[in-house]
């Protein structure tokens, strides 16, 4: 090209060529890491080299736009001096060192994600502490930065002569960089209108292929910028009386009358037969557990003893699916029962997380100790202040005194250092004569996979079996000393992990890779059993209260699934983009731009085909996710007004309860 004759320019072009080589080689190694899972032919191959190419363009124009203004507006008395050619040739090499850097970030996300940089990218870049530290933590950094350094010092010189080219070449006039700068500017503004998050890699088929397409921090920053989606503006919908219908028909049970006047307004008074039970109870959020780890579903490497036995002990159930991907996720949907709405989730939703009608302020209300429990620092992910505004009382890693921690990482203290502590807590509500209720976090089975030396047979840092095996062995030592304590007979043990291990997979949700497991242990007065039900983490709150028989009122989205006139069960699943619905076969799936998708079969050979809202379980699927967004968004779901509107109707049922108790 007759432009690349000068130099600015014919330098910016060798900056922006070795980008777009080491994107391409970024994309080679990523696709070699899951041949198999990406079932790419050759047409499917340059469809991914081609799309891949568009977004990594549109990366590179806006990326290396302040390099070339300085370029093109870098006066010639400054250009010509040999300080100023040293400084652009060290502009080289860091400029290699950053891409490097960047290709091995995103092997490593690849690796632990199984996608390009996405939502969780920027969650890390927030909570940079933690993230830090269990980097340092879990790889040779210092080593790896040197190795990419030295990498980058002779690439660059061996880019020397090139760039000596370049720099020798004729100036661009000031007429003509007037020119190259427009063009810069109309280039990055063609990019934005041609390339979005969607477009042009799809929304559909192979998800391998898709994240293969794109560019990872074009990624990050769509990302960043779309951390909440509107959900009318991106997601399809239907008439507000046919959802609220519809809806309304999902979570009808015999004992629940709602008494909310608008017609998405959910909120139910919930008469569970029988007198309330005054039941301690300590629900445990593991990190990370996948069903597939544990024996009871036919795992044979002996990871899971504790939690094997206990599924002979207790209540278990066996087909649980979480709503999402992360921690944040989990605990929403155990403690608001709320499917998991697109964006950012409501844990993290700053200035937005608090005054929900919530399991923590269900049991506040009946006078217990609520209280999150949390093995890390609970500013990470937005816990302490999710908790703290909605019914809860936040014990975390600082509340702990440094000789009773015995082993801590990245992200907090060891699951039996966290498990003592909730012994501690137990034991001074039992001594003040008050029921608690106590959610905890566990932090072990996380990478860098460190733990307390010792403990099983797999060294501290080996990986996540490792990991596994000593999460389970800390359960099982903190129920063994819970045993002893005079409150362990009238308490109810509920374990259930946040979210699985892996979530990656060649659709967009994946429904095997969000399957968790699920345990109620309380020997005195549950019955050890299975539990086959299809069954959601947002089913955990309302089962949960009615087990104990807890008339309240409701703005769950989840249903007892105990009851024995139970409707089938159903999973919402999803990321912060796709929003799923599986009914035990078949997956419903929608997705920005109005895309909706049904997989048949979704656990098997899962065949998709693209259908309109007039499909039932499509329509399902809306009615969950255009209702959760449309009650949060005009406040519906608050404890303020549910507990005001509810409270005299229930103490008139209460009345009857104990007139009917008494004859």
């Amino acid at each position: 090209m007759p432009a690349l004759k000068f130099a600015q320019l014919r330098y910016l072009a060798l900056i922006l060529l070795v980008w777009l080589t080491i994107f391409t080689l970024t994309r080679s190694a990523l696709l070699l890491s899951h041949l198999g899972e990406a079932d790419l032919g050759l047409s499917e191959l340059a469809r991914v080299y081609a799309t891949g190419l568009g977004y990594d363009l549109g990366f590179v124009v806006y990326a290396a736009l302040p390099l070339a203004f300085y370029l093109l507006l870098c006066p010639r008395r400054i250009w010509l001096q040999p300080w100023h050619r040293g400084l652009l040739h060290g502009v080289v090499a860091v400029s290699l060192f950053a891409m490097l850097f960047t290709a091995v970030a995103e092997w490593l996300f690849w690796d632990e994600f199984g996608v390009r940089f996405n939502f969780i990218a920027v969650d890390y870049l927030v909570y940079s502490d933690e993230v830090l530290n269990n980097i340092l933590e879990s790889y040779p950094i210092y080593p790896l930065l040197a190795a990419l350094a030295v990498m980058a010092a002779v690439a660059a010189m061996l880019l020397r002569s090139a760039t000596d080219a370049a720099l020798k070449a004729p100036l661009l006039s000031w007429r003509n960089r007037a020119w190259a700068v427009a063009g810069i500017v109309l280039a990055a503004c063609i990019s934005s209108l041609l390339l979005d998050q969607d477009f042009p890699r799809g929304a559909d088929g192979n998800a391998y292929q898709r994240e293969l397409a794109s560019n990872g921090p074009y990624q990050f920053f769509a990302a960043f910028r779309n951390n909440e989606l509107d959900y009318p503006q991106f997601y399809a919908t239907l008439d507000q009386e046919q959802i609220a219908q519809q809806l309304r028909a999902e979570l009808s049970e015999p004992n629940a009358r709602f008494i909310g006047s608008e017609p998405m307004d959910i909120r139910r008074l919930i008469d569970n037969p029988g007198l309330a039970q005054r039941r301690n109870v300590i629900l445990v959020t593991i990190e990370s557990l996948s069903a597939k780890y544990l024996g009871s579903f036919g795992d044979t490497r002996g990871l899971t003893p504790n939690l094997d036995r206990l599924s002979q002990q207790s209540l278990f159930f066996t087909h649980c699916y979480a709503t999402g991907t992360r921690t944040d996720r989990g605990l929403e949907a155990i403690s608001l029962s709320m499917p998991p709405t697109p964006g950012r989730s409501i844990v993290k939703r700053i200035g937005r997380e608090s005054g929900f009608a919530s399991l923590g302020q269900q049991f506040q209300a009946l006078g217990y100790d609520s209280a999150f429990v949390y093995g890390g620092r609970g500013y990470f992910d937005n816990m302490s202040a999710f908790f703290g505004g909605n019914g809860y009382r936040v014990v975390d890693q600082s509340n702990v005194n440094e000789h009773d921690i015995h082993f801590k990482n990245a992200w907090g203290m060891a699951d039996e250092d966290l498990y003592a502590e909730t012994l501690r807590l137990a034991d001074a509500d039992h001594a003040a004569g008050k029921p608690f209720y106590l959610q905890l976090m566990t932090t072990s089975n996380h990478r860098p996979y460190t733990y307390p030396s010792g403990r099983i047979d797999i060294p501290s840092g080996y990986g996540r079996e490792g990991a596994v095996k000593y999460t389970d062995h800390a359960i099982g030592q903190f129920l063994e000393q819970a045993r002893h304590k005079p409150w362990f007979a009238n308490t109810l043990f509920v374990f259930v992990a946040d979210h699985t291990a892996g979530s990656a997979g060649t659709e967009d949700l994946p429904v095997a890779n969000y399957h968790i497991p699920l345990f109620i242990y309380a020997p005195a007065f549950i019955q050890p059993g299975e539990h086959a039900g299809l069954t959601s983490q947002i089913d955990l709150a309302p089962t949960l209260l009615g087990l104990l028989n807890v008339d309240y009122t409701s703005t769950f989205f989840g249903r007892n699934v105990l009851r024995a006139d139970a409707a089938p069960g159903r999973a919402l699943i999803g990321n912060y983009q796709h929003l799923g619905l599986f009914d035990g076969h078949d997956l419903a799936i929608l997705s920005p731009h109005q895309s909706m998708r049904r997989h048949e079969d979704a656990l098997g050979l899962s065949h998709e085909s693209s259908v309109t809202a007039s499909d039932p379980l499509v329509k399902r699927d809306i009615s969950y996710y255009q209702s959760a967004s449309y009650d949060f968004s005009h406040h519906l779901l608050g404890w303020q007004q549910t507990h005001a509107t509810g409270t005299e109707r229930l103490a008139t049922t209460a009345q009857t309860k104990d007139r009917d108790h008494a004859f």
